[in-house]
C-alpha cells in the first residue's frame, strides 16, 4: 500500500501527543453508538473531552485505561458533542475502533515521540 502523502518532521513535530486515562463513560448524544470520554492527561494539560467510537468496549472496561491522544487539535463540534482531543485507535477485522495505549502504566500527560 502506498503512503498517502509525504509530510516531513516538521508538521509532525507540531502535533502534541499524550498519554491519558480515561475516568469517565458516558452515552453521548450523537446519531452513531459512541460514549463520551472524560480523560486525565495529568496537571500540564488537565481533563478533556472526547467523543470516541468505544461502543464495542463495555464501559467498565475503559475506565482506568490509559489511551494516546493528541491534545492541541482544538474543539470539534460532533453534532450535538465536542472533542477537545482526538483518541488514536485502528479498526478491528470488522471495523470496530481498539484504542492505542502504552503497552504497561506510564505517568499522565507523557508526551509520545
Amino acid at each position: 500500500m502506498a503512503i498517502k502523502n509525504q509530510a516531513d518532521y516538521s508538521s509532525f513535530a507540531t502535533l502534541d501527543i499524550r498519554v491519558g486515562k480515561i475516568i469517565k463513560v458516558e452515552d453521548s448524544a450523537t446519531k452513531k453508538p459512541t460514549y463520551r470520554l472524560t480523560v486525565d492527561f495529568g496537571t500540564e494539560i488537565g481533563v478533556k473531552l472526547s467523543c470516541g467510537a468505544y461502543r464495542n468496549y463495555k464501559r467498565e472496561e475503559l475506565i482506568g485505561k490509559q489511551v494516546i491522544g493528541v491534545v492541541n487539535l482544538g474543539v470539534k463540534k460532533m453534532g450535538p458533542e465536542i472533542s477537545e482531543v482526538l483518541i488514536l485507535g485502528v479498526p478491528n477485522s470488522v471495523g470496530e475502533t481498539i484504542y492505542l495505549a502504552p503497552q504497561t502504566n506510564v505517568a499522565l500527560g507523557v508526551e509520545v515521540f
